[in-house]
C-alpha cells in the first residue's frame, strides 16, 4: 500500500489548512532544543527551518521570530505580523509547487515531543457560563440565590498561578491540603478526596497594553493572538473550606493543563455567534449589542478513561471572552504578551452537557481516582464546511507525594 502524502489530509481532518495551530516542541536527537512549529493533519511542519527551505515566502523582517524557543516573541509583534506568518505558512502548505521544498519539513507528530507553547505571565480564571454558575450555586447554597448579586453584572472572575500552567500530558499530582465537612469540629490535612476537573476554553494574550489603559471591547482582535483548550483541575474538598471570603488558592493553584496547540483567532470567523439573550443590560464598557458577535460554537468532547462523559457547549457562555478582556482590563491593569486568561468552566442546559465532576454527580462524587485520565477535544464549524481543531488536553492523576519528614500529616 503506498504511504499517504502528508499533504493529502483526509476528509474533515480538523487540523488542514483553514486551522494551522501554533506549538512548540523537541526531537529525540535534540531533547533541550525548542522549535516552532504548526500542526497540519498528523505532521508538524518546522517552521524554523521554512525560510531557509522557502527563501522570500516568509517577510524577511519576520522570519526571525520563528526561530525562538517560544510564541512570545510572534505574540509580541502584533496582529499585522501574525497575519502576514499564517498566510506565508498556509501558502507553503497549500501550494503544490512548494511541496518538494516543504516535504522535508514536516515530522510525523507522533515523532516529536510537543512542549508548552508560551511562558505565561499572568493566568486569570473567570466564572461565565449561567448553567455552571447556577449549578454550583444550588449544590452549595441549596437554601439561598443560585447567583450571587453581582453575577449578572460582570464576569467574575479570580488571579490564579501562572507558574503551575503545564502541557497537555504533563502528570498531575493528587494534592495535599486542609479540608473541613460542614459537620466535622476541626480541620484535617491530607490529600484532596475530591479531585475534580473544569473543561474551558483559554485565549492567548500577544500584543501587550499600557498600565492604566483600558482595552475596549473593539480592541479585542488585536490583543488576543489565539485560543487553546484548559483543564483547570479543581479540589473541590480544599476549595470549600478556603474559598470563604476571598475566593480559590490551594484548591484550585496545584495545576492548569492546557494544550499544546494555540489555535489563531481569526481561525474561528466561520464560527462566531451572538452570546444568549440577556436579561440585564450590562454597563457601557461591557455592551456588545453594536459590535461582531462574541460568541464562539465550540463543541468540546470530556472523556474519563477514553469515555466520553460529557459534550459542553461553548456558545452557552453568558459572558463572552471580548467582554472579560475588558472586564480585566477597565481598572487600569496592563497586559502582558503570555497573558492567559480563560472562560470559567463550560456547561449547557443539559445533564450531557455538563464541564465538572461536581455538576456532573451534583456534588456526591464520585470524583477522580488515582490512575483516571481525562482528555478535553474541541472543534469549531469552519468555512466551506471545514473543521477547526483544538489541541487536546490530557492529563493523568498521580498519587499524592510523600510529604517530606517534619511537615504535618
Amino acid at each position: 500500500m503506498p504511504v499517504q502524502s502528508p499533504f493529502d489530509l483526509p476528509e474533515g481532518d480538523p487540523f488542514g489548512p483553514h486551522t494551522l495551530p501554533y506549538g512548540v516542541f523537541s526531537t529525540a536527537d535534540a531533547p533541550d532544543l525548542r522549535r516552532l512549529g504548526v500542526r497540519y493533519g498528523r505532521h508538524v511542519l518546522d517552521l524554523a527551518a521554512l525560510p531557509d527551505a522557502l527563501p522570500g515566502t516568509v517577510p524577511a523582517p519576520h522570519a526571525a521570530l520563528l526561530t525562538a524557543a517560544s510564541l512570545n516573541p510572534l505574540l509580541a509583534a502584533g496582529r499585522p505580523v501574525w497575519q502576514a506568518v499564517h498566510a506565508a505558512v498556509r501558502a507553503a502548505l497549500t501550494d503544490p509547487a512548494h511541496r518538494t521544498a516543504v516535504a522535508p519539513l514536516l515530522r510525523p507528530l507522533d515523532d516529536v515531543t510537543l512542549r508548552l507553547p508560551f511562558e505565561v505571565a499572568d493566568y486569570v480564571d473567570f466564572y461565565s457560563s449561567e448553567h455552571h454558575a447556577t449549578n454550583v450555586g444550588r449544590i452549595f447554597r441549596p437554601d439561598g440565590a443560585a447567583l450571587p448579586p453581582n453575577w449578572k453584572h460582570l464576569p467574575i472572575g479570580y488571579h490564579g498561578r501562572a507558574g503551575t500552567v503545564v502541557v497537555s500530558g504533563t502528570p498531575v499530582v493528587r494534592p495535599h491540603g486542609q479540608r473541613k465537612a460542614p459537620a466535622d469540629p476541626a480541620p484535617v490535612f491530607g490529600p484532596s478526596t475530591r479531585l475534580d476537573i473544569e473543561a474551558e476554553v483559554g485565549f492567548v494574550v500577544g500584543t501587550p497594553s499600557a498600565l492604566h489603559a483600558p482595552v475596549g471591547l473593539d480592541a479585542f482582535r488585536e490583543h488576543v493572538f489565539g485560543v487553546c483548550l484548559v483543564n483547570d483541575w479543581s479540589a473541590r474538598d480544599i476549595q470549600a473550606w478556603e474559598y470563604v471570603p476571598l475566593g480559590p488558592f490551594l484548591g484550585k493553584s496545584f495545576a492548569t493543563s492546557v494544550s499544546a496547540w494555540i489555535t489563531p483567532l481569526d481561525a474561528f470567523d466561520a464560527s462566531r455567534t451572538a452570546p444568549p439573550a440577556r436579561d440585564v443590560a450590562p454597563l457601557p464598557y461591557l455592551d456588545d449589542a453594536a459590535t461582531e458577535p462574541g460568541g464562539l460554537d465550540l463543541r468540546i468532547e470530556v472523556r474519563l478513561n477514553g469515555q466520553v462523559i460529557s459534550r459542553p457547549p461553548f456558545a452557552a457562555m453568558y459572558w463572552t471572552a471580548a467582554q472579560q478582556l475588558a472586564h480585566m482590563t477597565v481598572n487600569g491593569a496592563s497586559l502582558r504578551t503570555g497573558d492567559l486568561y480563560a472562560s470559567g468552566t463550560v456547561s449547557g442546559p443539559e445533564p450531557d452537557q455538563l464541564g465538572c465532576l461536581l455538576e456532573l454527580t451534583r456534588g456526591k462524587g464520585p470524583y477522580l481516582q488515582d490512575g483516571d485520565e481525562i482528555t478535553l477535544t474541541a472543534w469549531a464549524p469552519g468555512p466551506d464546511g471545514a473543521r477547526i481543531g483544538l489541541g487536546e488536553v490530557t492529563g493523568r492523576v498521580l498519587p499524592a507525594a510523600e510529604l517530606p519528614a517534619g511537615r504535618p500529616a
